[in-house]
């Protein structure tokens, strides 16, 4: 697959005279692609039922006489006000029970029938007009599902709509479902909860105190089909139009939804990669690590996302849909890129297999709420700092046109209902099941490896010298025997297998591994300034597990507590939530034959079937395979492909 570039561009924003010029600009960086639009409603469809396309056409000829191919966005993140006045109890509602208004976008709840129909009517008159343009080459569903925090809606749309997904979880004899299972299921005989029927359940929100977990657990699962159903209605209409590949753009740590369950109806994944952004906003890391990396975004946390969306992605396609630029508008802080490091966030995703990178956005805009917000051009027209930085990616990749996937050395399991678990009951401040994933990413970019990330219903584990499940709190038992006999090293834990579907804890103690005694008797969480220490080094911090049985013990603390202990044959259980040191060292006792090598300080490499890349993070230069690696800098080795 050819690695290619592109933009996001708005022609509504810009006077139509300038959209020619702004195409043959385009046509001249290199770019392939831009991205258009995904936030144009109003524009498309000024009032209900009066559709206005002429200036879509106009701007669609316009890019494709300049060579360029066009991803159409559907525009249903942003209802235009006469859909709100239609649907006035379409808007989405907040736990504490607050509208959430008119103003921005995503003011919409995924579960309103009315709005629903809305979006099918203006996705079915688009589809209808582009789904033959040779110009429109791929599609785009609506724009980042979740972000601002809009999957959980507390609405009575959502209302009605979770008690009618509770009858299809809990079906009985007629039409309303078995009451009498959800209560068993739920243990609602605790405090006396017990509902007569589904008539009563309301949400899990506004409570005297904390609502049942299987309540709440219940409803996060149904939040995401309902964004999975929201999604399928407009593919749907989509296919039945075009034949293009579809796509949508999630965010960076976000969880709320099942990714690979929206992931099954398209064809490309893509995510909106914003490092300096997400390292002051959702990183989770100290201050001390925000300084050392204000400049360069976090060294792992773009690239779990590269790995997780490529996952995501049918057959592995993946894009970046929306590339930082420069500085952005919304985090806490919104410093300026270090000069090169556009360059180096544009060479990592294609070292991890994107086949599209597209910078937000053309031109920065001179109103409205993005205006502080970077583009590749000024206000004026003049090119901003990433222009260069793009151009030259466009001369890189003369040399290094094709992307050429391989298979990594090592897997980690990511399981977004586990998420929704642990956010549910995380049993201690910030722990977080996303957090837990990402540490023992971090831990494996430290040592140099490369890591594939598989979503929860895998059960072929050939050709992995290590499988990492840490944290799946409902582990279904044929995954249990599939791990069981997977060939390479295996860890679990902690918290794996601790709770049934239903969110109860399961009688034999987890993990309740085959043929294993191990069992966790008892469980805390650890505050930050008392972590404990592992023998022969790394700590324990955040959560520790008590256990009984098991074989070798292959980690311990000083206290000579259990960490790590092995419940199998080449399964190795960690009852702890370790620091990297901990966390490195285990991988380097249970599985000698990977090729590891502890990389220096902000340096990551990547491996694809046929290159090696190093990239560096930090801001000095250093040294890697005998060559001088500036800071922000990107070397790359060509190698025999690989089979």
């Amino acid at each position: 697959m050819k690695r290619t570039l592109g933009v996001c561009y708005y022609p509504e924003h810009w006077p139509e005279a300038q959209w020619a010029e702004d195409a043959a600009r385009m046509a001249a960086l290199g770019l392939t692609w831009v991205r258009i639009g995904e936030f144009a409603w109003k524009r498309m469809e000024p009032v209900e039922g009066s559709y206005d396309f002429d200036w879509l056409d106009r701007a669609i000829d316009t890019l494709g006489a300049a060579g360029l191919k066009v991803v159409l966005g559907t525009p249903t993140a942003t209802p235009p006000a006469w859909v709100v006045a239609k649907h006035p109890d379409m808007l989405p509602v907040d736990a504490d029970g607050r509208v959430r208004g008119y103003g921005s976008r995503r003011h919409y709840c995924f579960s309103h029938p009315g709005y629903l129909a809305e979006c099918r009517k203006i996705v079915t008159a688009m589809a209808a007009r582009y789904g033959s343009n040779r110009h429109v080459a791929a599609w785009q569903t609506d724009n980042e599902y979740s972000c601002h925090d809009t999957v959980l809606s507390y609405s009575q749309s959502a209302a009605a709509a979770f008690r009618d997904w509770l009858r299809q979880q809990f079906p009985g004899q007629g039409n309303d479902g078995d009451i009498d299972a959800l209560n068993a299921a739920w243990g609602n005989v605790f405090w006396s909860m017990d509902y007569d029927s589904f008539d009563q359940i309301g949400l899990p929100n506004l409570t005297v105190t904390e609502v049942n977990p299987a309540h709440a657990h219940a409803f996060r699962r149904f939040s995401s089909d309902q964004v999975v159903a929201f999604n399928r209605a407009q593919v749907d209409i989509i296919r039945a139009h075009s034949d293009a590949p579809i796509a949508h753009n999630y965010m960076g740590r976000v969880t709320d939804f099942d990714h690979f369950k929206v992931g099954a109806d398209l064809d490309i994944a893509s995510w909106d990669s914003y490092p300096l952004g997400f390292l002051e906003d959702r990183s989770g890391t100290s201050d001390a690590h925000k300084r050392a990396y204000a400049r360069q975004g976090d060294p792992d946390f773009q690239a779990f996302h590269h790995d997780l969306y490529r996952a995501v992605g049918k057959d592995g396609r993946w894009w970046v849909m929306e590339q930082q630029p420069g500085p952005v508008n919304w985090a806490p802080y919104n410093p300026a890129p270090l000069p090169g490091m556009v360059r180096l966030w544009t060479w990592e995703a294609f070292a991890h297999g994107a086949e599209a990178v597209c910078y937000f956005r053309w031109r920065q805009a001179p109103f409205a709420q993005e205006q502080m917000h970077a583009g590749l051009l000024r206000p004026d027209s003049a090119e901003a700092e990433a222009f260069e930085e793009a151009a030259q990616v466009t001369n890189d990749l003369a040399d290094a046109p094709h992307v050429a996937p391989v298979q990594a050395p090592v897997a980690i399991m990511f399981d977004y209902d586990a998420d929704a678990m642990w956010a549910v009951q995380p049993h201690g401040a910030s722990l977080s099941y996303f957090g837990l994933v990402f540490d023992w990413y971090r831990a494996c970019r430290k040592l140099g490896l490369s890591i594939d990330i598989l979503p929860p219903d895998t059960r072929d584990f050939d050709g992995y010298a290590l499988v990492l499940v840490p944290g799946m709190m409902h582990m279904p038992d044929d995954l249990k025997t599939a791990l069981a006999a997977a060939h390479g090293a295996v860890v679990l834990g902690p918290r794996s297998a601790a709770r049934d579907t239903h969110f109860n804890i399961p009688t034999p103690l987890p993990p309740a591994w085959p043929g294993s005694d191990l069992a966790v008797s008892r469980v805390q969480s650890i505050r930050p300034d008392m972590p404990i220490d592992v023998a022969g080094g790394g700590q324990v911090i955040g959560y520790f597990e008590e256990l009984t049985g098991g074989g070798d013990v292959v980690l311990q603390t000083e206290g000579r507590a259990p960490v790590a202990v092995r419940c199998g044959d080449g399964v190795t259980y960690m009852s702890g939530w370790g620091d990297d040191t901990a966390h490195m060292r285990l991988i380097q006792a249970i599985a000698p034959d990977l090729d590891v090598e502890i990389m220096p300080e902000g340096i990551r490499r990547r491996a694809t079937g046929n290159e090696v890349f190093w990239f560096n993070y930090t801001t000095q230069d250093v040294e890697v395979e005998g060559e001088k690696l500036p800071p922000a800098g990107v070397l790359r080795h060509v190698r025999p492909a690989m089979s």
